[in-house]
């Protein structure tokens, strides 16, 4: 009966911008909180959210994150809100100076990698990255093929006698 309602029990997603991994070398990574309005957090619950075009900036002493997208809530009202407004992240004040500091530097910038629940919080992974050039990720992809090429040979090799 419990393993029933742990089963039911589901998890809110964890929404990945796996193009940024890809497209970036990141340097640091910083969990920051985000301001949200409530029928954000039920569309984010509900993983109608996505962070593929989103980047942060720091204006004033404060880290804002434009261009991501969630989904207007379908049983909203006239409460709903507005699907790519600029909203707030929360950081501590000596993680905002890190990040200005290197966001000075020519060739940084700030991405944002996940967007996921921590104790009833929504919290965003950001990372300082750095553009890749194309043959930095051509050398990724070799180097992907060749660990899954090793997994296959390695599974296929090991047999045993009964």
């Amino acid at each position: 009966m419990a393993k029933k309602n742990q089963q039911q029990k589901k998890q809110p997603p964890k929404i990945e911008n796996r193009k940024a991994r890809h497209d970036f070398h990141i340097d640091d990574t910083y969990e920051a909180g985000i301001v949200l309005k409530g029928t954000e957090v039920k569309s984010i619950r509900a993983g109608k959210a996505s962070l593929n075009e989103a980047f942060a900036y720091l204006n004033r002493g404060e880290v804002w994150l434009k261009n991501m997208y969630i989904k207007p809530y379908e049983h909203g009202s006239y409460n709903n809100h507005d699907e790519r407004r600029d909203r707030k992240l929360l950081l501590k004040r000596k993680e905002i100076r890190e990040m200005d500091k290197y966001t000075n530097q020519k060739g940084f910038s700030i991405v944002p990698l996940k967007l996921y629940f921590k104790g009833g919080y929504a919290k965003v992974l950001i990372g300082l990255a750095r553009g890749k050039k194309q043959y930095d990720k051509r050398e990724d992809i070799k180097q992907k093929d060749m660990k899954r090429e090793l997994d296959r040979k390695v599974k296929g090799s090991f047999k045993v006698n009964w």
